[in-house]
């Protein structure tokens, strides 16, 4: 479901004055509105026509505005609600935003300010609902939370689907961060195993002498520190699929015993003498090269025959090709909807930026600087200046223009300017020059909102923050002019 071409917008207010303000907001806008005084009148009107957007008062008089908001989102309506709200009652704007307001107005406010929060709501609602559309449409196109069209990946949801009904090994290799994990779990979930529990267990994030308990259990008693029985991973994964990620940090001793269970099928619990047969699926990754530790004497050879029944390769994101901006429109559109911002897409210049680079860190680097991208900046896309520095093409952060170089490059330079030398007349003059910063940023935002035609929210964009800053400074000064 997408929003109409003009949205609907429900105003509910009860005092004249400030109804007849907002009415006078929102005149010639592109969207149909309706006013009502009262909660009952409001409750009415949205079981009616829903509209797109509220606008709602907090105090009414015959019940608080709360009580609607509580209504709208446990109906689990697509609804923008910002709040409107006096100085004296911004405690309850704040426990309004707890309860699922998008937004909130303190009065008094000015056209410019509620119209900016107008549009950055509905802005969210379209993204939102645009978001929703396209996980709908998607379905198992994404295949089993992949993304991604190129040869490489097709390759590997060929062999994830080949695979996933058998009960032999698996062994995934590939760098950190290609999403070895979400194929041992695609192979889990699309296999007759699916309904069983999928457990796994990171082999160099648990401490060498406490992972042959964390695979197998222990009894009370059999160690210091074991005050209860306990089942271990590969127990609890019976009839399910059991994940050995970072298989080769495993100490040599545990390998034995793994090599054991293996072949037999069967757990004992360290300090306990009973044995007890398991059916688990044996999925196991590393980032190592593993013919590299067995060649090394790191991992066992039969071992390592033993778990590499049917291997997966998965790739790096370098090797992926245009996969880089499917994945970015992807996760630029879940983070967006998760932030409440309005991006849409990437700047030509930034979208040949994300293909240039290596990815080192794979996707989870590129969902990192993503979220990094989308909490720091506002605007409808993400341009070249908002990319991190190795992705913009830059080198370590240089100074200012004209910024000197770097101090003590030689003794002999140290010493000379870590001399003291007496003030002269060129450097009072050059102090004199010298701005206070706070002139400084206020020449740069105005210059920005006269570049900009007045349009605070694209000078904001420019400036890399956001409107509700500008907002405050500018009213800041106007309070000290006054």
């Amino acid at each position: 479901m997408t929003l109409p071409k003009k949205p609907r917008i429900l105003l509910i207010e009860d005092t004249p004055v400030q109804a007849r303000l907002l009415l006078d907001h929102l005149s010639g806008g592109d969207w149909i509105v309706e006013h009502v005084e009262t909660g009952a009148e409001a409750l009415a009107a949205l079981t009616r026509t829903p509209p797109d957007v509220l606008l709602l008062d907090i105090m009414l008089p015959d019940m608080s505005g709360m009580d609607i908001l509580r209504k709208v989102r446990a109906d689990a309506a697509p609804v923008g609600v910002i709040v409107v709200t006096s100085n004296g009652s911004v405690t309850l704007a704040v426990d309004a935003m707890r309860a699922g307001a998008d937004d909130f107005l303190v009065k008094p406010f000015t056209r410019e300010r509620f119209l900016v929060t107008l549009r950055n709501v509905i802005d969210h609602l379209t993204l939102s609902r645009e978001v929703e559309v396209l996980r709908e449409n998607l379905g198992i196109a994404a295949f089993a939370g992949f993304v991604g069209s190129s040869a490489a990946m097709q390759r590997v949801y060929r062999r994830i689907e080949a695979s996933a009904a058998s009960n032999a090994t698996v062994f995934i290799t590939g760098e950190s961060g290609t999403g070895k994990e979400l194929a041992a779990e695609a192979l889990h979930r699309n296999g007759p195993r699916a309904r069983g529990r999928f457990v796994a267990l990171n082999c160099g994030a648990i401490p060498r002498d406490l992972m042959e308990s964390e695979i197998f259990g222990h009894v009370k008693g059999a160690f210091t520190g074991a005050v209860a029985d306990r089942e271990g991973a590969a127990a609890t994964a019976d009839g399910g699929t059991l994940f050995l990620d970072e298989i080769c940090e495993m100490d040599p001793n545990l390998q034995t015993k793994l090599l054991r269970f293996l072949q037999s099928g069967v757990v004992q619990r360290v300090g306990d003498d009973r044995r007890r047969p398991v059916d688990v699926r044996i999925v196991c990754a590393t980032n190592r090269d593993p013919l590299a530790e067995v060649r090394a004497g790191r991992f066992r050879e039969d071992l390592y025959y033993r778990l590499h029944v049917i291997p997966v390769r998965m790739p790096a994101l370098r090797e992926r090709g245009g996969d880089v901006l499917e994945l970015a429109d992807h996760y630029l559109a879940r983070i967006t909807a998760e932030e409440r911002k309005a991006f849409r897409g990437f700047s030509p210049d930034a979208a040949q930026a994300l293909l240039a680079y290596p990815w080192p860190g794979n996707v989870r680097e590129l969902i990192n600087v993503l979220r990094n991208i989308v909490v720091l900046n506002d605007g409808p896309e993400v341009t070249l200046a908002m990319l991190p520095p190795p992705l913009a093409g830059e080198g370590e952060p240089a100074g200012p223009p004209g910024s000197a170089a770097p101090l003590a490059t030689t003794p002999a330079r140290a010493s000379a300017e870590a001399a003291p030398r007496r003030p002269t007349t060129e450097d009072a003059c050059a102090m004199e020059a010298i701005e206070p910063l706070w002139q400084v940023e206020r020449r740069a935002i105005e210059r920005a909102i006269q570049a900009c035609g007045g349009n605070v929210p694209r000078a904001a964009a420019l400036l890399r923050v956001s409107p509700s800053t500008i907002y405050r400074k500018k009213q800041i000064w106007d309070e000290e002019s006054s």
